[in-house]
């Protein structure tokens, strides 16, 4: 029978250390002078006393490694457990959100997509908008952490191609996540104090740039106005373009860096292909902006650089109504959303690596057609790509069309129309945030949608945000059989 008791301890202790976070948004009101502090301070004592008692009444079954089993369970249990519990100030707070609305903010906060169902974020108490980045900041650090340690031991999605980056964990799941925690939070927090004091120097006000650095590190999106990063213009942007990038990178990469060897960085493949289409893009989109809706100067390239970034890493930001800049553009920016950031980094959505032994395998395909008698091997980073990473490569393809296509159609269903519902789909299930058209697009919200449509889009918020597989592996019979 399967020992449910490792995977309630550490929930349960992560779901108590999310209660103690609430203390930084009680402050913040108690600061502000609204008298919304006590909203903070009784949720977190929910969460905390929850959180804990499930601890302790697992803390016998603790363990030095997990199951395969426990690990599928652990990793999506998280995901799952953290939202029902950051949902609790949005009940009780000003926002004073229905539980379907409550959690869909605070799954969208912690998977970092970044869609959001709240309106009037201009007026809202400082203690909200601090929790909505702090969510995001959360969220963003955890699924690094995942990236590293328990994806590439699930073997999901290809991502046991990165077991060979020296963080080898099988057996020994629970350390060696706790070692691999506290070498990436330092380069972590590091990173967000300096794109919070580079804000503040670009003009921002200290409470705004502390929440939007945490909310770009996390390349999460949650903006504290309706405007979103309309909000701010000028250097603010070039800002947010440069550590959402580097957000988007692997952080292993940092962490060898940190320890004296910038190669790595520097001759990664995958960072070379994620930059080097990054530029293309931006200059694609920048070239029809000026030739075709007649944008010209520098605003033009900063808006299409800002908001090109944005969605490719999946931060979702939007600094102005992109859907205004025509039919090929907008058509663009759909499919940028679905390319994403490098793996290892708090960037979402398909992820490059996964285009590049995509394309490596059809060269060696159109290479054995041309000479039949040849053995060819798909090659990453020169080394040689096994079938058995291959084949999780092409089934997370597969697997992530199929998704997107039943969540939009499940989302037509509900009376959504097809912009809405395939936007919709693609941006729960790769993590983006905003959708495309009037509605979602980035000028509005999700909060008009009915509540069926909302449900639709958290799982996929979750299932997304978890590479798929993770999710599906533990609805099968013969998980449970193992």
């Amino acid at each position: 029978m399967l020992d449910m008791r490792p995977v309630g301890y550490v929930i349960g202790l992560l779901v108590a250390i999310l209660g103690a976070t609430m203390m930084l948004p009680m402050l913040a009101d108690l600061v502000e002078g609204r008298g919304e502090w006590h909203v903070f301070l009784q949720s977190g004592v929910i969460t905390v006393l929850i959180g804990g008692l499930i601890a302790l009444s697992c803390s016998n079954g603790l363990r030095e490694g997990l199951t395969i089993q426990q690990t599928f369970l652990l990793t999506t249990g998280v995901w799952v457990a953290l939202p029902i519990f950051g949902a609790i100030p949005f009940m009780f707070g000003e926002t004073e959100l229905r539980f379907v609305d409550a959690f869909f903010e605070s799954m969208s906060g912690l998977t970092t997509t970044g869609s959001t169902v709240i309106s009037g974020l201009d007026d809202l108490p400082r203690g909200l908008l601090l929790w909505r980045g702090l969510l995001q900041w959360l969220g963003g650090i955890g699924i690094i952490v995942v990236a590293m340690v328990f994806l590439p031991e699930l073997r999901v999605g290809g991502m046991q191609i990165f077991r060979s980056e020296g963080f080898d964990t099988f057996g020994k799941i629970l350390p060696r996540a706790t070692e691999i925690s506290s070498r990436i939070s330092v380069i972590y927090i590091t990173l967000t104090m300096t794109c919070a004091l580079a804000y503040a120097a670009s003009g921002m006000g200290a409470f705004d740039a502390s929440v939007h650095a945490m909310t770009t590190v996390a390349t999460g999106g949650f903006a504290n106005y309706d405007a979103s990063f309309g909000a701010f213009s000028g250097a603010a942007e070039y800002v947010a373009v440069i550590f959402m990038l580097l957000a988007a990178l692997p952080f292993v990469r940092f962490v060898q860096m940190t320890a004296g060897s910038a190669r790595p960085l520097l001759e990664d493949t995958q960072i070379r292909a994620f930059l080097a289409t990054a530029l293309v893009l931006v200059l694609v989109l920048t070239a029809w902006n000026v030739f075709y809706t007649g944008a010209a100067g520098e605003a033009a390239v900063r808006k299409t650089l800002f908001n090109t970034v944005s969605l490719m890493t999946g931060t979702g930001y939007a600094s102005e109504d992109y859907m205004a800049w025509g039919g090929f553009p907008v058509t663009l920016l759909f499919f940028v959303g679905l390319i994403g950031g490098c793996a290892g980094s708090t960037a979402c959505s398909i992820k490059i690596f996964r285009y590049q032994l995509l394309f490596a395998s059809i060269k060696a395909q159109l290479q054995r057609i041309r000479t039949p008698h040849g053995v060819f091997t798909p090659r990453y980073a020169g080394r040689p790509v096994g079938p058995d990473v291959l084949s999780s490569v092409m089934s997370f393809f597969v697997f992530f069309i199929v998704t997107m296509g039943a969540v939009a159609w499940m989302l037509g269903l509900t009376g959504l129309d097809l912009t809405t519902s395939v936007s919709g789909a693609a941006a729960a299930l790769a993590n983006i945030g905003p959708g495309l058209g009037h509605e979602i697009g980035p000028a509005g919200n999700f909060s008009g949608l009915n509540d069926t449509s909302k449900w639709i889009l958290v799982a996929a918020m979750l299932i997304g945000r978890l590479e798929l597989l993770a999710v599906y592996a533990i609805l099968t019979v013969q998980f449970w059989r193992a």
